[in-house]
């Protein structure tokens, strides 16, 4: 009878932690809700991230083996350019852990960052979304036309479907 009651006790304590520490954290919301200044800033920071995420994106999207330079290997892995060739996985120059892992390690980063004032340095913000759009659409532009001048999609499109043989549904009915 004891091991119930002391189960309840432990799930009472959590959720009257809970209840703290979320008491706690309105608190501090509601005390920096007016300062909209200290809280909108970090221009450089946030578009030092962006360009480094557009890299990670990037270098997600590019084959390991590129196909431009195929002429010059000599140890024979390339993609399948035919339908005759051996069907080889799209294997990417970052692979998705590797991605996932810097995109985390460069948010925490970033956030680490905006601790220090040094890097709050006061921009016309405008200027640099307007040349993150720019260096965004010139990069997939670019690396679009390389995807489809050398057949090969990063994405697969879900399960493969078969259909079943329609001879044996015939003489079934």
């Amino acid at each position: 009878m004891d091991h119930i009651n002391t189960s309840q006790e432990q799930g009472s304590s959590l959720y009257r932690a809970y209840q703290i520490f979320s008491a706690r954290q309105q608190y501090y919301l509601d005390r920096i809700t007016p300062y909209t200044a200290g809280r909108w800033g970090w221009y450089i920071v946030t578009y030092a991230l962006a360009i480094y995420l557009l890299n990670q994106f990037i270098m997600f999207l590019t084959p390991k083996i590129d196909p431009a330079m195929q002429d010059y290997e000599e140890d024979g892995l390339s993609l399948p350019t035919r339908a005759s060739e051996e069907f080889r996985p799209f294997m990417r120059q970052l692979p998705e852990l590797k991605f996932w892992y810097s995109t985390l390690k460069a948010l925490l980063f970033a956030t680490f960052c905006t601790f220090f004032d040094a890097f709050n340095i006061p921009v016309f913000w405008p200027v640099l979304v307007l040349y993150f759009f720019l260096l965004f659409g010139v990069t997939m532009k670019k690396q679009i036309k390389h995807m489809i001048k050398y057949k090969y999609l990063p994405f697969s499109h879900g399960k493969t479907r078969y259909s079943g043989n329609s001879e044996a549904k015939i003489s079934a009915k």
